[in-house]
């Protein structure tokens, strides 16, 4: 099938605008993207005319794992199948919302991609790291239970894997590459949603760094590192760990590493701000470290963007609802650190394949050759700053080539 869409303006992901501008999709693929001018015949196509015209956008940091309850004790204790049903709801919101590819680090995507890809259920396509990995007592470890509860746990859920030592960090990456991970994930500091570890604290050593990079590069997968703390930062980027992920106690130092490294950060802002509004519903030691890294995390922020970090749009959303099909509200925060709205967009769509590094599909632009992965808007998301993290603002979606999402009536 052919398709036709005409834009007042067509955002291509990375680049300028084009005012008046055409894409053309045929199945699968893109065959043109530019001036409308330039594009070739289309007879019999299907056509669309929309304001604005931009690929779909990647989460470069989402989460499909089922959960209303965000105490992981009670979590822990939940169906599975329960969880799935819900992450279902959940991935279906965020193709809705225009978030066409998922970088799910850490959850039950890594098998409901395969329902998605055969077309049971709707979603975005999903690209997925399994389970986090975690020393004992660290971010992904469930501190209040028995760890041999825990280490049972990892086998069968999206909860973290905890290994300690280079043979025991080696078998939990060939472990996630034996489901099938497009990347791995691991927790390089202590965390917010976890009960006693530190959010600065780095977590794993230089050795137990080193051989997951390089067990992972063996494999042409990159790490992603869960680092809120400048020494778990600095730890991840000596090892070679490609992504940073929160990166709230990021400083000039550590930014100006990145930049050298030419890592990227997934800042995630998104989660924060929904924390600080959830006094009460989460467990009271999330809420005081939630807190704690608020006003660090945005400064963090700044500073990346200032210090010209590559960034890659990202929420953390992990709590099943209405958070999800929000996912875009991401690119309001980048704003506000100093981006530029196109270059926010750039984050959100450009930038998404290259947190996965040889695992990245040609997706996240409008270019020939590309993914057929596009959407539309109702007004220009340029300078209609209201558009982003409202779903009932995206008109259109086509993923693969193939509608999903048109206006009604």
């Amino acid at each position: 099938m052919t398709v036709r869409i005409d834009a007042d303006l067509l955002i291509p992901g990375s680049g300028d605008p084009i005012p008046d501008g055409t894409v053309i999709l045929e199945g699968a693929g893109i065959t043109f993207a530019g001036p409308t001018a330039a594009a070739p015949p289309t007879p019999g196509a299907e056509v669309a005319t929309v304001p604005a015209v931009m690929p779909g956008m990647w989460e470069s940091h989402g989460h499909f794992v089922g959960i209303t309850n965000p105490d992981f004790e009670k979590v822990a204790l939940e169906s599975r199948v329960t969880q799935a049903a819900r992450a279902t709801a959940d991935a279906a919101a965020t193709l809705n919302g225009g978030i066409t590819s998922v970088r799910e680090m850490g959850g039950l995507g890594i098998n409901l991609r395969k329902a998605i890809a055969e077309g049971f259920v709707p979603g975005p396509s999903i690209y997925s790291a399994g389970a986090v990995l975690s020393t004992t007592g660290g971010h992904g470890d469930i501190h209040g239970f028995p760890i041999h509860w825990v280490e049972e746990l990892a086998a069968t859920s999206f909860l973290g894997y905890t290994c300690d030592g280079v043979a025991d960090c080696l078998k939990a990456v060939r472990l996630q590459l034996r489901q099938g991970a497009d990347v791995i994930k691991i927790c390089a500091s202590g965390g917010v949603m976890s009960e006693i570890d530190h959010p600065i604290h780095q977590q794993f050593s230089h050795e137990e760094l080193r051989a997951i990079v390089e067990e992972a590069e063996r494999a042409e997968r990159i790490v992603g590192a869960h680092c809120h703390g400048k020494p778990g930062i600095m730890a991840a980027l000596r090892a070679g760990v490609k992504t940073i992920e929160h990166g709230s106690y990021l400083d000039e130092e550590a930014a100006e590493m990145m930049v050298e490294h030419d890592a990227i950060l997934v800042p995630t802002r998104f989660i924060v701000d929904q924390l600080l509004g959830m006094e009460g519903a989460v467990p009271a030691y999330a809420y005081r470290k939630a807190v704690m890294i608020a006003d660090q995390h945005e400064l963090a922020m700044k500073i990346a963007v200032a210090a010209g970090v590559k960034i890659a749009m990202g929420t953390d959303i992990f709590i099943s609802g209405p958070m999800y099909g929000q996912n875009s509200a991401e690119v309001r925060f980048l704003i506000d650190a100093g981006m530029t709205p196109l270059a926010a967009i750039e984050a959100a769509t450009a930038n998404g394949p290259l947190a996965l590094g040889p695992q990245a599909p040609l997706s996240g632009q409008l270019r020939q050759g590309y993914d057929a992965d596009v959407i539309a808007f109702d007004s220009n998301p340029l300078e209609d700053l209201t558009v982003w993290g409202d779903a009932s603002r995206v008109t259109h979606i086509w993923k693969a080539g193939v509608p999903a999402k048109a206006p009604v009536g």
